[in-house]
Parts: structure tokens; C-alpha cells; sequence
């Protein structure tokens, strides 16, 4: 019983050693594995390894030998290839919505999946210009709890707030708790949003996941299954998810735009040729203050077209901005 205890332990640990210390260029040797073994007080002879090592293939895993002075075993291939963790751990540590210590957590779980040679790699520090880190660790969790809604098919409650000047949170409609029926969770411009029905004002709305207080699982069944949203054109038209009146724009824009307007609106819209050196799409997207920032930041490669009232809104606020520069 002893003896078979020790060969289903040995097996385990066997697969413990290639996994953590072992990769392509880094095998281990039969005699350090045996020396390895013998510190858990596993006695193993050079034969029974290889007999080891062809059970641990039949179990799945990818077990290879190299001959030769510098040869020895190592795990092949693995769940996550080593530049995939690296691609991993950038997009972890960037991700502004996961806190320091959350990223901290999550890339050492990460540098588990490789050897511990590998895992020295994947100690790396993105930068990413004005970049900060949220300081909100329950935005980790709120998402794993707007999932089970989606999946549970029931809405979730929430206090919503917003930061004042003196960075103390200011809870919206007096601190009362917000119903909403979820339909997805969508990320833009470094933020996770919450789209769904909002049962009180009865439409559609989205919410920053991190400005979110107390977020709950309800039994409260969903509303608003009648609105029909196509969440790609909905992260189309909203620009920074700020929200404004909705409508039908055209842009005229000179041809070194058309890689910016295909990575703001899709490969889908049309751009019809004026002239050499101009052309004109015509688009749907909600006009917010976000909207015409972008448009005043492209500058006289850029005009708004149509709707009229697009058009005025736009110009009202030049001259506002116009006539409070004249006065400083």
C-alpha cells in the first residue's frame, strides 16, 4: 500500500518538476529528477522515469527528450505559448479598471502557467501614457456579477455615483438604488460599461461599471426585452459612451482621414468620393459634447455637413467657446 501510495505521488510530482522547472531551453536531467524525487522521499531508478514519463504522454501531456550534453526532459507545448502570456500580462497591466494590486495577483497567477524561467519574462511594466490605475477593487467582481445576471436573465441593483471636487463620491438620485436589466457588458475608451433597460426612466442607458456601489444580483425579472440593440452600432454612435440627441450626420473629410474615420465607425461605412482631395460619409451617432470634440479636434480636414441642428449646436458652441477665450 506504501509502495503504491509513493508511485501515484511520484507521478505527480514528476509532472509538478517538468511543469515549473522545465521548458525548451531549460530540460532536466534523469539524475536531477531523481534527486528531486528523493527530497519528497520518492525512490526512483533511471528505467522507472522513462515508464513515468510514457504514462504522463498517454495522460496528455507533452513530454519531450533531448540527447545530448545540454539534453534532459521539458514540457513541449502548453496551454499558453510564452509569447501569449506576455500579451496577457501587458493587457493586465494597462487595463485601468484593474486595480495595482488586482494586476499584481493576477500576472503571478499567470507566471504559474509557464517554468520559473520562462515566468522572468513575463515580469514586465507597460507604460501607457496618461494612464491611471482605479483604485476600485470592486470592479473586479462587479463584472463577474453582471455576467451571472446576463446568464440568470435578471436585473441587478446599484447606487450610482460621481466624484466631486474634492474626490468624495456624489451618489445620483439621492442615493436610491438603480434597477436595471442588463443586455451586455461592452469596453470603451478604457472603461467597462453596463448597457441595459433602466426600469425607472424606462429606456436604454449604459453605466461605468466602476462608478458602481453595492452591485446585487436581483430576482426581479427583466424589462425592456421589446428594445432591440445592436451593441456594435451602439458603441459606434456613442462617443465615449457620453450621451446626447441622436441622429443621421455627414462629414465632409479630407482624404488622410479615411483611417480615422474607418477605426471610429467600422469598414462598413461608405465614403463616397468629392472631389481629389475630400470625401463625404454619412453616419449615425448620438452628437454629444465628446462628438464635437472629436470633430473640432480633426480641424479644417473635417466639416459637419447635415443635420441642420447638428450643424447650429456645433457652431453655438465655437462662439461660446469664442467669447470665453475673449474675456481671459
Amino acid at each position: 500500500m506504501a509502495k503504491e501510495a509513493h508511485q501515484k505521488g511520484k507521478l505527480l510530482r514528476l509532472r509538478q518538476l517538468l511543469l515549473e522547472q522545465s521548458d525548451e531551453d531549460h530540460p532536466i536531467r534523469t539524475t536531477e529528477l531523481i534527486q528531486a524525487l528523493a527530497g519528497w522521499n520518492i525512490p526512483a531508478e533511471r528505467k522507472s522515469i522513462y515508464d513515468d514519463m510514457d504514462t504522463l504522454r498517454q495522460l496528455g501531456m507533452d513530454v519531450q527528450y533531448r540527447r545530448g550534453r545540454q539534453g534532459g526532459w521539458f514540457v513541449g507545448e502548453r496551454s499558453f505559448q510564452l509569447a501569449e502570456l506576455k500579451l496577457l500580462v501587458d493587457a493586465v497591466q494597462s487595463s485601468r479598471f484593474i486595480t495595482p494590486n488586482k494586476s499584481r495577483a493576477l500576472i503571478r497567477k499567470l507566471e504559474s502557467l509557464t517554468s520559473i524561467h520562462q515566468a522572468r519574462q513575463l515580469q514586465r511594466q507597460v507604460y501607457v501614457t496618461g494612464r491611471a490605475k482605479s483604485g476600485n477593487e470592486s470592479v473586479y467582481y462587479s463584472i463577474d456579477t453582471i455576467h451571472a445576471a446576463l446568464s440568470a436573465g435578471k436585473a441587478v441593483s446599484f447606487r450610482y455615483f460621481e466624484y466631486n471636487v474634492k474626490k468624495e463620491r456624489v451618489f445620483r438620485r439621492d442615493g436610491k438604488r438603480y434597477a436595471v436589466s442588463p443586455y451586455a457588458l461592452m469596453w470603451d475608451n478604457e472603461n467597462y460599461y453596463l448597457v441595459g433597460y433602466d426600469h425607472q426612466k424606462r429606456e436604454l442607458r449604459h453605466y461605468r461599471v466602476d462608478r458602481m456601489d453595492g452591485l446585487n444580483l436581483t430576482c426581479i425579472p427583466l424589462e425592456g426585452q421589446e428594445v432591440r440593440l445592436d451593441m456594435a452600432s451602439y458603441a459606434q454612435r456613442h462617443f465615449g459612451m457620453f450621451r446626447g440627441q441622436e441622429g443621421t450626420i455627414k462629414l465632409r473629410c479630407a482624404t488622410q482621414l479615411v483611417g480615422v474615420v474607418l477605426d471610429r465607425f467600422g469598414q462598413d461605412v461608405i465614403l463616397v468620393p468629392d472631389g481629389e482631395e475630400h470625401f463625404t460619409v454619412t453616419v449615425e451617432a448620438v452628437v454629444s459634447p465628446q462628438f464635437m470634440g472629436w470633430i473640432f479636434g480633426l480641424g479644417e480636414q473635417v466639416e459637419l455637413l447635415s443635420p441642420t441642428w447638428a450643424v447650429e449646436e456645433y457652431r453655438a458652441l465655437l462662439d461660446k467657446l469664442a467669447k470665453h477665450y475673449s474675456r481671459t
